[in-house]
């Protein structure tokens, strides 16, 4: 009687998997360093052209500039149509500011009547709502203006900031009510037992539990006002009321020849406050969109 002292051993069928594997890793690595590579270079070049001379910013192809021409910034920094630096980047965030405010609120208090009350009409009122998302910008715009026009609020903030307090942002209410949806129901009955109404209830248990939700709505409500150009241009017509966005134009409209190395570098003193914003509340933005997307 023989006995089978060695096992079979068992083949790879693929042998060379493991060796192609590191090649697979280093071929999706230079692919992710390439495309971010492309995603940077117009910020790179937005900073390589704020410190070259005036006559290469149109002329010469080259990223980097001949000789480093610091005077773009001391002229940025002076302001335009004698308003200082200090006071357009004010003017800014007091616009981006209000907006926030009103519709981190706003949307807030609709979310919650959509995704945790019971009332009438509230199936057709929240398809309405998510069908006015698809509504262009400019179709409202002229009739917005007539209102603000008789209420004598243009040349103010108020039609910049005013509408943000009344859940006008569709996306945003879209958004939390995804998230409220996953949040469990015992909370609020529990809250209930304990003698807590709607509002209680909403500000003590349920805003809480939102807050990702909650900076993923002030995250891009902070860069999509402070970028906005049309409508502080419809609105805004004073200089001393001007916002940063504003204020780049006139350094092609002042002037009988245009300066683009200060404008450069504006634009480059403008988007300082939108990267420092999105660096300290990144992580809360990816928190709050992932869980949106995966819960209700």
């Amino acid at each position: 009687m023989t006995l089978a002292t060695d096992a079979p051993r068992k083949t790879d069928p693929h042998p060379d998997s493991r060796r192609r594997l590191p090649l697979n890793r280093i071929a999706l690595h230079i692919g992710c360093l390439t495309a971010l590579l492309v995603m940077l270079y117009p910020l790179v070049w937005l900073l390589a052209t704020s410190l070259k001379p005036a006559d290469e910013v149109i002329t010469s192809l080259k990223l980097l500039p001949s000789h480093l021409e610091w005077s773009n910034y001391s002229t940025a920094l002076d302001g335009v149509n004698d308003v200082s630096i200090s006071r357009l980047l004010f003017n800014s965030l007091l616009v981006a500011g209000g907006a926030v405010l009103g519709n981190v609120i706003s949307c807030s208090l609709a979310a919650y009547a959509f995704a945790r009350l019971k009332f009438r009409m509230r199936g057709p009122l929240f398809a309405f709502m998510i069908a006015t998302i698809m509504l262009p910008h400019h179709a409202v715009l002229i009739p917005q203006y007539i209102v603000f026009n008789q209420l004598g609020m243009v040349n103010t903030y108020w039609p910049l900031i005013l509408p943000k307090f009344l859940a006008t942002e569709a996306f945003f209410v879209f958004l939390i009510v995804q998230f409220m949806r996953g949040l469990p129901r015992e909370l609020e009955e529990a809250a209930t037992i304990d003698g807590c109404g709607p509002f209680r209830t909403f500000f003590s248990v349920i805003l809480p539990l939102t807050r990702p939700a909650l900076i993923t709505t002030a995250i891009f409500t902070f860069i999509w006002t402070w970028n906005d150009f049309f409508t502080q241009l419809i609105y805004l017509f004073s200089p001393e009321k001007f916002t940063l966005t504003l204020a780049l134009r006139q350094f092609v409209d002042a002037s009988s020849q245009s300066s683009f190395g200060p404008m450069f570098a504006m634009s480059v003193i403008a988007l300082l406050p939108i990267v420092l914003f999105f660096l300290a509340f990144q992580r809360f933005l990816v928190e709050g969109m992932a869980s949106s997307g995966v819960k209700g």
